[in-house]
């Protein structure tokens, strides 16, 4: 590894601020003391990290530590309290989140949101236009074929016609995912993938992840699964009760006692 390389992993660890602070050069994704509060409860606590570009990153915690809250204060389905979203360079800062997907963000969600009365090229060929009313009859034979494209990309090809109902779980995760592709991302935020899936499966979906980190596709991984997940991403972030206790490896944090206590002692998985 060079220099250069050693000094960008140590900036996004550390920040690099004279105060450990990140500025929006620190990476695609950059939180800067993100802090939600809904009433008398603070969800996210002052969180900065930042995510190099084409990394996996491992976003950990226990239930209820703020994970989600922290997605939705990034994409934008609710502004922070305080702090700041810097995306791709630039202030996204309690930007809607319609805007923040034409800039290049998407979300996956745990409860698949499909179309079920579509079929599965159908649901993500919806998602190929955005932002105007349109009819499905009118939809170009280029959008069809880009469709097909997305749900071969996905491991979907062989399952064009069926119905989200017709699919086994992994599939109903595999259209969410050609969903979220048909926006083209270069950042996925990506919330517990792993849920309900064989190790074969969790196997599978990894080598899914890594095919789009190859083709420059950016992702934070949310999976209470630590095994797959640390198996998958090159570095991990752990909050709990919204402040981030622990950064690091994946064997950084397997041997950090703070971690350990979280997760043994402070709450489960």
């Amino acid at each position: 590894m060079s220099a250069d390389a050693v000094d960008g992993e140590t900036a996004a660890r550390t920040g690099t601020g004279s105060d450990g602070s990140y500025g929006p050069d620190d990476g695609i994704l950059v939180l800067e003391d993100l802090t939600k509060r809904f009433g008398g409860l603070t969800a996210v606590d002052g969180l900065s990290f930042a995510v190099e570009r084409e990394e996996i990153l491992g976003f950990i915690g226990p239930n209820g530590a703020g994970k989600s809250t922290t997605f939705d204060c990034v994409i934008g389905t609710h502004p922070p309290t305080s702090g700041t979203v810097w995306y791709d360079g630039e202030d996204g800062t309690g930007v809607p989140a319609y805007e923040m997907v034409e800039r290049g963000m998407a979300r996956t969600f745990q409860s698949f949101r499909p179309l079920r009365d579509r079929n599965v090229v159908e649901n993500v060929k919806l998602g190929l236009i955005r932002n105007r009313l349109f009819s499905t009859a009118g939809l170009r034979r280029e959008t069809y074929d880009r469709a097909v494209a997305l749900c071969e990309r996905v491991g979907l090809g062989d399952q064009l016609e069926q119905t989200p109902d017709e699919l086994p779980h992994a599939g109903m995760l595999r259209l969410e995912l050609g969903r979220a592709l048909a926006t083209d991302p270069g950042l996925l935020l990506i919330d517990e993938p792993f849920a309900g899936l064989s190790g074969v499966e969790v196997a599978d979906v990894s080598k899914l992840f890594l095919t789009l980190r190859e083709e420059g596709i950016t992702l934070v991984v949310v999976d209470h699964n630590m095994r797959g997940l640390l198996e998958l991403i090159d570095r991990a972030i752990v909050i709990n009760f919204g402040s981030k206790i622990a950064e690091g490896t994946p064997a950084e944090i397997r041997r950090d006692p703070t971690v350990q206590q979280a997760y043994l002692g402070g709450g489960g998985t």
